[in-house]
């Protein structure tokens, strides 16, 4: 019972999309999520930014990333990339345009 405790963390983990990455090993995810207006009751769209640590600058644009939750490493930044989900895909036109 220990070992299965040991390896699962009890940080908090978000997914989300890799909106910028122009700060040296920082990147911002944006996260949404729906949920209930209290009065109208239609669903609505929340998103929120969240500065993140990516050691090795492995993340770009457009990625879907996970996010694990830890230790202030500044002002803003409270969580570190833990693993590239899905990579962005380039549009064809953007392709073209590097291959020239």
């Amino acid at each position: 019972m220990a070992e299965t405790t040991a390896s699962q963390s009890r940080r908090n983990t978000k997914i989300g999309y890799v909106v910028s990455t122009k700060m040296a090993k920082t990147i911002v995810v944006e996260t949404t999520r729906q949920k209930s207006h209290p009065l109208y009751r239609r669903v609505i769209s929340r998103s929120k930014k969240f500065y993140a640590h990516d050691e090795n600058n492995t993340a770009r644009v457009g990625d879907v990333v996970l996010i694990e939750e830890t230790r202030p490493m500044s002002r803003l930044k409270r969580w570190r990339l833990k693993q590239v989900v899905q990579p962005a895909k380039l549009v064809p036109a953007a392709e073209e345009q590097q291959a020239s």
